[in-house]
């Protein structure tokens, strides 16, 4: 269908719509005609993704005078996949009613992992891996001495690419990875370097969060992007999360043995070099002199992770003169290696601020500020001039580098946190030094302020108040929708006790009480014997899950669910999950019916879903709360009250409903699906815990659903199962309209009707 809404031509490519994604569109226009930044909170299953990018793309076509470019930011490259699938169906339909005029470059960008197809690099077994075979391959100086010794092994796909030059281009289309990897195939041409030069000539760039938050990976690949671009964060509950991390470094002993071994090996090349080419460090020398600390424009797989501070906080003067000479910077990092390694010898936790530690580094070790600001561009420019291609083997000087530069870079929203063993494991000795990043505004930053438009929406955002404080902007648009539907096909419940009466919670003075235990099984079991196919349990740490699952098992709860329904569970290995997935998958689909056990803030909660017959329950076991205990944890409590009025009781509730939303809402995935939720948790009948769930889950839960004993909630199963089985119209003939045709929208505009009275 193709619409107006207001003077954009929305091409849709689908027969229908729904009211909120048509409202979802508006107020996106809204925060797009404002050039300003906006949140948008979506139930899962109500096509968000297209919505998005029906109108983005839309609002391109009517105004080619002034071309926006779309980069889309997803969590996982199965995210990726899909979005771009989704932006083909769309960009087909466009070409149907518009022709060539609608043609548009669309890429997905991802690591050499996912884009490699030379047999020999790809087969390495991680990402670090596999870039340092493709550096064997593709350095500078191995293409050199290939071209005089043609024993020296080279990459076919590169060769190939770069002698194409100006000719190694994308037609128009969209193109996801395994679409890019089968041209690269068909041209010869290497398809990871090609999608990194086509992404600054793409209208539409797929890539994970990390290209535009992280600032090493940002700098490298975002580093050239428009200002007249509008970016999505999609399914971005968790983001200030992900900019934490991109700012944060461990280091552990582990870490400190291996950058020692990484320096005696740089040692070594470095005397090599004095030996059969001692010209190439003194040119380094004087390179750094004039304060260049990269050598001119690098040929593009020479291309290192940028600076991992911010862009305007990198020094752009000389590199000090004790770290200029090569032997002199492997000293200084010697002597921080020595410090490190001292600071972790410790019985006791510490919290100190950058500045205090910089302080006792200078005092104890003789290096100062300005020096740790400077190593990990001055390792950088070293390792190029050492020629250094297995760089997968330098990972540890890299992380110590990397913290340097960190805490020589900034003072505010940082602590840095000692800690001899894990709380949860105090007979392990495990010390661990911890750069800590507390302000989530800080990678983010960059991004609001580059753009003109950015978007964070997902599923889950409620409360949708509190993301504009924890990131520290101000949305032009900021609005939750909730999800129209033509039969009540979810069924929240709120469970506070047992069939004896026995109240049940997480609550750590509770969580190993038998009666807690013994009650959580029985639920468990009586629903197994009345809800058909898959049922998924979400506990609140693998710690907890391990435990129930084995008290179940040693009470004889176990053996009596798997009379009904088979068992799985998710491990914190990938690979036993996945195959556990793909079981659990199967015996649904053969009518046996099975049991998910999964963690909330697991690899499960965030990415899988479980529609249709995969998930027709889904039982929260307890409110997922980060471990109150966590030194890290409280030391970013601290700072959100000091600095942005956030109470902690208020962030750490924020944090657990979001987590619990989206592990329930992994139930529903469209309108013609249904599924019952169950927070198993006595604090959820709490109206200021509960109200911090999403409003589309809110205006389900019934007043009388609130406070269920087992039996009670097994009876509302039942009548719920029933009244699902029967025939529904999916038009809404009922009187409720959930999809609108294109009349219905012409209609609408002619009556000057808001779209909300249907």
């Amino acid at each position: 269908m193709k619409f107006q809404i207001e003077d954009i031509t929305v091409y849709f490519p689908y027969d229908h719509i729904y009211p909120e994604q048509y409202a979802y569109m508006i107020e996106l226009k809204r925060a797009l005609d404002a050039k300003g930044h906006c949140l948008l909170e979506m139930p899962t299953g109500t096509g968000k993704t297209i919505a998005l990018l029906s109108l983005i793309t839309g609002y391109a076509l009517s105004k080619p005078q002034n071309p926006i470019k779309l980069l889309y930011c997803t969590r996982t490259v199965h995210e990726m996949e899909k979005t771009l699938a989704e932006l083909k169906m769309l960009h087909n339909y466009q070409l149907q009613h518009l022709g060539p005029a609608a043609k548009i470059l669309a890429i997905g960008l991802s690591s050499r992992k996912n884009l490699c197809i030379n047999p020999d690099v790809v087969s390495a077994e991680n990402r670090d891996s596999v870039d340092a075979a493709c550096r064997k391959l593709t350095a500078s100086w191995v293409r050199a001495l290939a071209a005089e010794n043609p024993n020296v092994h080279t990459c076919d796909f590169f060769e190939k690419y770069e002698r194409a030059a100006s000719g190694a281009v994308l037609p128009p289309g969209v193109y996801t990875l395994q679409d890019l990897r089968a041209f690269g195939k068909e041209k010869g041409w290497c398809p990871y370097f090609l999608a990194r030069h086509m992404v600054q000539f793409a209208n539409v760039v797929v890539y994970s969060y990390q290209y535009l938050l992280d600032p090493k990976v940002a700098g490298i690949i975002s580093k050239e992007m428009q200002r007249e671009s509008v970016v999505v964060f999609d399914e971005a509950h968790n983001i200030d999360n992900v900019c934490i991390e991109a700012l944060s470094v461990s280091v552990r002993r582990q870490t400190l043995e291996g950058a020692s071994r990484n320096l005696s090996r740089i040692s070594q090349e470095i005397d090599r070099f004095k030996a059969t080419d001692a010209g190439r460090l003194r040119a380094e020398y004087n390179r750094l002199v004039d304060g260049l600390a990269q050598r001119g424009n690098l040929a593009v797989s020479d291309t290192w992770l940028s600076n991992p501070a911010l862009p305007d906080d990198i020094l752009k003067e000389a590199v000090p003169g004790n770290i200029r000479r090569a032997e002199h910077f492997l000293h200084v990092l010697r002597r921080l290696v020595q410090y490190l390694k001292g600071r972790l010898d410790t019985e006791n936790v510490e919290k100190e601020s950058p500045i205090g530690f910089v302080a006792s580094l200078n005092t104890h070790a003789g290096i100062d500020q300005k020096t740790l600001k400077f190593c990990y561009d001055r390792l950088h420019s070293l390792m190029l001039t050492l020629e250094i291609t297995d760089t997968d083997e330098f990972l540890h000087i890299q992380t110590i580098c990397d913290f340097a530069t960190l805490v020589g870079t900034y003072f505010r929203g940082f602590s840095i946190i000692i800690e001899p063993f894990d709380e949860r494991m105090p007979h392990i000795p495990d010390p661990v030094l911890q750069l800590c990043c507390h302000d989530a505004s800080l990678a983010i930053k960059p991004v609001f302020e580059r753009f003109q438009s950015v978007v964070i929406t997902s599923g889950t955002l409620s409360p949708i108040d509190l993301y504009p404080r924890l990131l520290n902007f101000h949305p032009v648009v900021s609005r939750s929708f909730t999800m129209s539907l033509t039969r009540e096909c979810i069924c929240p419940m709120v469970l506070t006790r047992g069939s004896d009466q026995l109240p049940v919670s997480t609550k750590f003075d509770m969580r190993s009480d038998p009666g807690v235990v013994r009650n959580y099984g029985k639920l468990l079991l009586e629903m197994v014997s009345v809800v058909p196919d898959g049922i998924v349990c979400f506990f609140v740490s693998y710690s907890y899950m391990d435990g129930i699952i084995s008290v179940w098992n040693d009470s004889g709860i176990l053996k009596d669910i798997m009379q009904n329904k088979l068992v799985f569970i998710e491990t914190q290995d990938v690979v036993e999950t996945t195959l556990a997935l793909d079981n659990y998958r199967r015996a649904c689909d053969c009518g046996r019916g099975a049991v998910f056990f999964s963690v909330a803030r697991g690899k499960v909660a965030e990415g899988i879903d479980f529609d249709r017959h995969y998930g027709r329950l889904v039982i929260m076991f307890g409110v997922p709360f980060q471990y109150t205990l966590s030194k890290v944890l409280l030391a970013r409590l601290e700072y959100l009250r000091d600095t942005f009025q956030i109470k902690e009781g208020d962030f750490l509730t924020f944090d657990a409903l979001r987590q619990a939303a989206q592990c329930v809402g992994r139930v529903i995935r469209s309108k013609s699906d249904y599924g019952m939720m169950i927070f198993a948790d006595k604090r959820y009948s709490r109206h200021d815990k509960r109200s911090k769930l999403p409003g589309w889950i809110l205006s389900h839960l019934r007043d009388a659903h609130l406070n269920l004993s087992t039996d009670m909630a097994l009876h509302i199963a039942r009548e719920f199962l029933r009244k699902m089985a029967q025939p529904y119209d999916r038009t809404g003939g009922s009187g409720r309209k959930t999809l609108l045709s294109q009349e219905d929208l012409e209609k609408m505009r002619n009556d000057g009707k808001d779209f909300e009275m249907l």
